[in-house]
């Protein structure tokens, strides 16, 4: 819909509903698939669902010079990773910013700049009964310019964001309920083990060092005093929901005030979420909107200027060392 214009809409009355929902719980098992990898990956689907839900607006979207697409999407379908659907040539993302919202009622049209953000940010690397996540000390430090208790690399790069910066032993969740009530911050990052699994709240969690931030605790975190522009959940599975919880934790958070989360729709991998999130930082240090920022990351991702080699991160702001595996 376009100031002063009638909303444009489209039927797509040839397509099933269930034949549009099973596609797309395809495509998203073919995503995830681990063993596949990029190479391998079969853009015939992605193509399909491209020509079913973008391209009956396509030339409308040229035609009013559209750069930013939002998305409420229904049963069945929040499961869609939006960013691969592919023209044939192209991205989703190469196109467009791109973002999900749980309901137009939900909008805030008032974007507040946050190139000078103050960052919370707070993980754990070390677990007593889950895997270890060794990459998680490095990629708090290249968004923090601020000081751990351990040597986390000997290459380590400042030209982070001002703010706080705690990992393990203070990574609790009563020190992010204290941090929250006696200093302001923009955005809050936890990197973690997260789990959504199908019902009693207490089955899905968000990691703590000294416990689980249960799904239905959520709400109970003071997210908005003052009210956080970002809350990122660096950690598996935090966008997955289910018909009570469409969007799981992502959703719980912008119910209880942030203004917009980024979380993830699968299982992710530890190295490649660094390499992620020291990238999508570094762009939202100018990039017009976050969800710009993620476009710009993921462009970089697809072109190869973000690297993985030889142990090390080439990113935007240099390269640092991995941690060993």
């Amino acid at each position: 819909m376009s100031p002063g214009k009638k909303p444009l809409v489209e039927d797509i009355n040839f397509l099933k509903e269930e034949t549009l929902i099973q596609t797309v719980k395809s495509f998203h098992v073919q995503i995830i698939n681990p063993q596949k990898g990029f190479a391998n990956f079969n853009l015939s689907q992605a193509q399909q669902l491209y020509e079913w839900i973008i391209k009956p607006f396509e030339a409308n979207l040229q035609a009013e010079k559209i750069d930013t697409i939002l998305f409420c999407l229904g049963k069945g379908l929040r499961t869609l990773p939006i960013a691969a659907l592919h023209d044939g040539e192209q991205f989703l993302v190469e196109k467009y910013s791109l973002a999900i919202i749980p309901a137009f009622n939900l909008i805030d049209s008032n974007y507040t700049p946050i190139e000078k953000a103050r960052i919370l940010a707070m993980g754990a690397s070390e677990f007593e009964k889950q895997t270890p996540l060794p990459a998680v000390p490095v990629e708090l430090s290249t968004i923090v310019d601020g000081n751990l208790t351990e040597n986390i690399s000997p290459q380590n790069i400042s030209g982070g964001w001002p703010g706080e910066l705690f990992l393990n032993q203070e990574f609790t969740l009563e020190n992010l309920k204290n941090q929250l009530y006696s200093q302001s911050f923009n955005i809050i990052h936890l990197a973690t083990h997260a789990e959504f699994r199908p019902g009693k709240p207490e089955n899905s969690y968000i990691q703590f060092w000294d416990t689980k931030l249960n799904l239905d605790e959520v709400k109970e975190i003071s997210w908005n005093t003052p009210p956080a522009e970002l809350l990122v959940l660096s950690a598996c599975k935090t966008a997955v929901g289910n018909k009570d919880v469409e969007l799981g934790f992502a959703g719980l958070a912008l119910e209880a005030g942030v203004q917009s989360v980024l979380a993830s729709l699968w299982y992710v991998n530890d190295i490649g979420t660094l390499a992620l999130m020291s990238e999508f930082y570094e762009q939202l240090k100018t990039a017009p909107s976050k969800d710009e920022a993620m476009r710009q990351t993921q462009i970089k991702m697809i072109q190869g200027d973000v690297l993985l080699r030889n142990q090390r991160l080439k990113f935007s702001r240099g390269e640092i060392s991995l941690p060993n595996y």
